[in-house]
C-alpha cells in the first residue's frame, strides 16, 4: 500500500512539474514578446556644428535676405547716378556677406564631417567586436536551443536545480536577442554616418565652388562701379546722358525692324560676301567698336544664336551693368565677322538689359566685334542700305532679305562698303 502511494505520490510530482514548464513555457513565450526589443534602427545624427556657429550663420542668412531685398527696392527707383552707385555698393555688400556665410557653412560642415568621421571609426570597431561575440554566441544558443525541457527535468537534481537552469535559459535567449539588435543598430549607425560623411564632404565640394564664383564676383563688382565713374566722370548729366543714348539706339532698332529707316535697294548678294564695315569708335548711339547683328521674321526679332553656327569665341561680358554668363549657337550659319569673335552682349534680358538701360525692354541682337572689322552676308540674298535718325545723328546699317523665306538680317552701326 505504502509502495503504490509513493508511484502516485512521484507520479503527481511529474504531472504537476510537467505542467510547470508548460506553463513555464507560454509564460516565456509571452515574456519574450513583452521584453524583447522592436528593433527600429533609428540613425545616430551628427550634430550640426556649435551651437554658437549655427547662430551666426543664421544671422548671416538674415541679413543676406535683408539685403536682398533693399537691392530689389533700389532698382525700381528712378535711374539715377547715385541710385546706381546705391545698388553697386548694396550689391558689394551682398556678395562679401554671401561669402562671409559660406565660409562658415563651410567651418560648420568641416566640423562635422570630423565628427562623423570619429563616429565611423569607432562604429567599425563596435560592430566587428560585436559581430565576433555574435557568431560566438549563435553557436553556444544553437547547442542550447536543442535541449527541451524535459531533458533539463531529467537532468536536474531537484525543482531548484531545473527551475535555475530554465531561468539561466532564458536570460540566455534574451541576451541573444538583445546582442542582435545591438549589432544591427551598430551597423545603421555606421551606414548612417558614412551617409552623413559623403553627403557633407560632397557639399563643402560645391560650397568652394560657390565660394570661387563669389569671389570672382565681388572683384567685378568692384571693377564695374569704378568703370560707371569713370564713364561718367562721376557726372549725373553724364550718367542721364548715357542713358538716353542707350535707349535712343533700342528705340532706333525697333523702328529699324518695323520698317521706319530709310533703305534703298542695292542688289544681289551671296553668302560670304562683303556687304560693310564696322565703324571704328563711337557713333551715333555707340560708344565704342561694335557690331549689332540682329534676325528678323516676319517683322518679330528671334534670337540669333539659334541661327549662327557654333563657334570658338571670345567672352567678354562684363560691364559696369554687371556680367552675364556664356551661351551657345545651334545654328548653321556662318558668321558676319571673320577672325575670332569677341561678343560682348548677347540676346534677351543681359544683366545692361536689366539695368534699365533699354527702358526695361530686352537686347534684341548679339553685339560682336573682331581684328578684322568686314562684315559679311550670312546667307544669299537682297541688300539694302539703311539709316534712321539716332541721338542727334544717323546710325547706318544694312539688311540682307532672304528671297526663300521671311527672314531679314541686320548688320548695325556700319560704313557702307559701296
Amino acid at each position: 500500500m505504502a509502495f503504490r502511494l509513493k508511484i502516485k505520490y512521484k507520479t503527481l510530482i511529474i504531472v504537476l512539474l510537467l505542467g510547470l514548464i508548460f506553463l513555464f513555457s507560454i509564460n516565456n513565450q509571452v515574456l519574450f514578446a513583452e521584453e524583447s526589443p522592436t528593433p527600429t534602427f533609428t540613425p545616430t545624427p551628427t550634430p550640426n556644428g556649435s551651437s554658437q556657429n549655427q547662430d551666426k550663420l543664421s544671422e548671416l542668412r538674415n541679413k543676406i535676405r535683408d539685403l536682398e531685398n533693399k537691392v530689389s527696392e533700389l532698382q525700381g527707383q528712378k535711374k539715377t547716378l547715385s541710385s546706381q552707385i546705391a545698388v553697386m555698393d548694396n550689391q558689394i555688400k551682398l556678395t562679401e556677406l554671401r561669402i562671409n556665410s559660406t565660409k562658415q557653412e563651410i567651418e560648420i560642415l568641416g566640423k562635422d564631417i570630423g565628427t562623423a568621421t570619429k563616429k565611423i571609426s569607432n562604429l567599425e570597431v563596435a560592430v566587428d567586436d560585436i559581430t565576433k561575440t555574435l557568431l560566438k554566441r549563435i553557436v553556444v544558443t544553437y547547442e542550447i536551443g536543442t535541449i527541451q525541457p524535459f531533458h533539463i527535468l531529467l537532468s536536474s537534481n531537484n525543482a531548484s536545480d531545473f527551475f535555475s537552469r530554465l531561468n539561466y535559459l532564458k536570460i540566455a535567449q534574451e541576451h541573444d536577442k538583445k546582442l542582435i539588435y545591438d549589432t544591427q543598430q551598430a551597423k545603421n549607425d555606421y551606414q548612417n554616418q558614412k551617409e552623413i560623411f559623403e553627403t557633407e564632404k560632397q557639399r563643402v565640394e560645391s560650397l568652394k565652388k560657390q565660394l570661387e564664383i563669389y569671389t570672382v564676383q565681388i572683384d567685378q563688382e568692384k571693377k564695374s562701379k569704378q568703370q560707371l565713374l569713370d564713364l561718367t566722370n562721376n557726372s549725373e548729366k553724364n550718367y542721364q546722358d548715357l542713358l538716353a543714348k542707350t535707349r535712343a539706339e533700342y528705340e532706333a532698332i525697333q523702328g529699324i525692324t518695323a520698317g521706319k529707316g530709310a533703305e534703298k535697294e542695292v542688289g544681289n548678294v551671296n553668302e560670304g560676301n562683303e556687304i560693310a564695315s564696322i565703324i571704328s569708335g563711337s557713333s551715333a548711339c555707340s560708344t565704342g567698336t561694335h557690331l549689332h547683328f540682329e534676325v528678323s521674321n516676319n517683322g518679330n526679332n528671334v534670337n540669333p544664336t539659334n541661327y549662327l553656327s557654333s563657334k570658338d569665341v571670345d567672352w567678354d561680358l562684363c560691364g559696369w551693368y554687371g556680367c552675364d554668363g556664356a551661351f551657345g549657337f545651334s545654328g548653321s550659319w556662318r558668321w558676319p565677322i571673320d577672325g575670332k569673335p569677341r561678343v560682348t552682349q548677347g540676346y534677351g534680358m543681359t544683366a545692361y538689359a536689366r539695368s534699365g538701360a533699354y527702358g526695361g525692354g530686352p537686347h534684341t541682337g548679339i553685339d560682336m566685334v573682331s581684328d578684322n572689322l568686314s562684315v559679311k552676308a550670312v546667307k544669299d540674298g537682297i541688300l539694302y542700305q539703311g539709316s534712321i535718325a539716332c541721338g542727334g545723328g544717323f546710325l547706318r546699317y544694312v539688311k540682307v532679305h532672304n528671297k526663300d523665306s521671311n527672314i531679314d538680317t541686320y548688320y548695325l552701326h556700319v560704313n557702307y562698303s559701296f
